[in-house]
């Protein structure tokens, strides 16, 4: 390969290659789509009777001659478009070429179906996936390509497997010799941060841009695998929907799109075109003069030291915007017509909630909106932690969504007592289990006058496994058992998730349960409680928002 140096920066040409012309050509087995640029890519007409690879697979994928797909198995849905739905194992895959600018292949699965499409002179595949019934063998949709690690070796560090030595958790949990844990669970990032995944190469870099995630499920907070890097795949993986931690039905009859992009290894333009989409016949294809648009002139009484968020949610589809930070302005274009539920976030802990309509091809303008739900608007004689969604501010919280929990580089997850007055929010646990930290003591004094009174003390949770919930322990005092919350019932905690169902529970505490002295300290013991079963780091847990005393 030539180098050349340009203001001493070393520049690596590609070997020159005389491009193909762009289109499209069949055999027996495969239909061969060449975009003019570069990259040629073979979709799987028929089934080879082999369990890895089904008829609607990409089995080649080739960058100026280069072969980066995986020979034994497919880049697919799911684990093969043969293996969606019981008793639904005929997979027809068909391809045309549309006004001599575009290539489409069509994959039709049972209830489901997937475009690949190509347009003239872009390095890009096109992808599409439309259902109208959930996949019920695996009960999720995702796409997964299967390119050659050696080629591109360079993906994202927590979710590359190559050189662990053992099994942690599961079979998708792995531990380097030095105990440093790896998985495709802590490649995640919450949906509205990332806009392309990948991985590069020698002067190559293979993406997935996301397209709007309008079908997806979970919300703009949404945590879940993207990529893993095994000793011969890099898998970059785009998840319609997940059964892992969610906290809402999957959506149907819409069209997923997103795009595998080809670059030089820089990274990708995020803003891909796809209005050429109306002249492909997609199912699921919904216009931009068809959608609608919701915005709003503020949002008052936020607090300057968060983000916000606006996240709108119906059984059909989903969308949200980020807010000016000035004003608290936000707008949310190309949405479908339909009733939405509105809600405003202080990172990810709901403050507001109202109904909008849209209707295609309209703009629905709100008055400034006014936050009446922000529990920290609530005076407190102490708190611990910030009332936001996240435990990241707390002990370890830095790590929860990159490893798991037992990772040599997390510190042990019972750092002492809690002494409130003394200790900062980093003293304290993100997270508690049962059988790991379980039984945590908080110490604080009250003056005469809040000796006197009854208080409520208040637990916030932003997700909780196998049914864990607080009980306490005020002095001699006892809480009642509470109800285990509405949440997730996979894993959560050990696969890179702090986000579920917040829930809050409050503890009404009578002035008798007080130490009568004011110079006393007073000793609050947090126990997970649970009738569930499970050990370890699987046993009953609860991932904490804040704790509070109210005055």
């Amino acid at each position: 390969m030539k180098r050349a140096r340009v203001l001493g920066i070393t520049v690596a040409f590609l070997p020159t290659l005389a491009l193909a012309d762009f289109g499209l050509s069949s055999s027996t087995d495969f239909y061969t789509v060449d975009t003019g640029a570069g990259l040629t890519f073979k979709v799987r007409r028929t089934d080879n009777g082999v369990s890895t690879q089904s008829a609607g697979d990409i089995a080649s994928l080739k960058y100026y001659g280069v072969e980066y797909q995986n020979q034994s198995r497919g880049s697919q849905v799911n684990s093969g478009f043969d293996w969606l739905y019981s008793n639904t194992s005929s997979v027809s895959v068909n391809a045309t070429t549309v006004n001599n600018q575009f290539i489409k292949v069509t994959v039709n699965a049972g209830n489901l179906t997937h475009y690949y499409m190509a347009r003239r002179g872009y390095p890009h595949i096109y992808m599409g996936t439309y259902f109208t019934t959930e996949p019920n063998v695996h009960g999720h949709v995702r796409y997964i390509l299967r390119l050659s690690s050696s080629l591109l070796p360079n993906g994202p560090e927590h979710s590359d497997l190559r050189g662990t030595v053992s099994t942690v958790e599961a079979s998708d949990i792995f531990a380097m010799g030095n105990g440093e844990t790896r998985s495709k669970h802590y490649s995640n990032m919450r949906l509205k941060d990332w806009q392309y995944i990948g991985a590069t190469g020698g002067n190559v870099g293979m993406w997935v841009v996301r397209g709007n995630q309008e079908g997806g499920s979970g919300g703009p907070f949404y945590r879940s695998l993207l990529n893993q890097t095994t000793d011969n795949d890099q898998e970059l993986t785009y998840i319609v929907n997940y059964a892992e931690a969610q906290t809402e039905a999957f959506r149907t009859g819409i069209l997923n799109n997103y795009t595998f992009v080809v670059t030089n290894g820089s990274q990708p333009n995020a803003n891909i075109d796809t209005s050429w989409f109306s002249q492909m016949g997609l199912n699921g294809y919904v216009p931009s003069y068809s959608r609608g648009v919701v915005a709003a002139v503020g949002i008052n009484g936020r607090d300057s030291r968060y983000d916000y968020t606006v996240g709108f949610a119906n059984s059909r589809a989903q969308y949200w915007a980020d807010t000016n930070e000035s004003t608290g302005f936000f707008k949310s274009a190309d949405m479908l017509p339909g009733t939405y539920t509105m809600t405003i976030y202080k990172n990810e802990l709901a403050v507001y909630s109202q109904n909008v309509n849209v209707s295609a091809g309209e703009s629905t303008l709100l008055h400034t909106i006014n936050i009446t739900d922000d529990p920290s608007y609530a005076s407190a004689i102490w708190r611990i932690g910030d009332w936001d969604g996240s435990p990241q501010e707390f002990y370890n919280g830095d790590k929860l969504t990159i490893m798991h929990p037992s990772d040599t580089r997390i510190y042990n997850w019972d750092p002492g007592n809690f002494i409130v007055g003394t200790h900062d929010d980093s003293h304290f646990p993100a997270y508690f289990w049962k059988d790991v930290n379980n039984n945590h003591i908080i110490y604080f004094k009250l003056s005469p006058e809040e000796l006197s009174r009854a208080h409520t003390i208040r637990v916030g949770l932003t997700c909780a496994f196998s049914g864990g919930r607080p009980r306490l322990y005020v002095n001699d005092w006892t809480s009642p058992v509470m109800s285990p919350s509405d949440q997730p019932k996979t894993r959560t905690l050990t696969v890179g998730t702090y986000r579920c169902n917040n829930v809050t529970y409050s503890y009404d505490v009578p002035a008798s349960a007080w130490q009568q002295s004011s110079g006393n300290w007073n000793r609050l013991v947090m126990e997970v409680i649970s009738g569930s079963g499970g050990s370890g780091y699987l046993s009953p847990a609860i991932s904490v928002d804040t704790v509070e005393l109210l005055d």
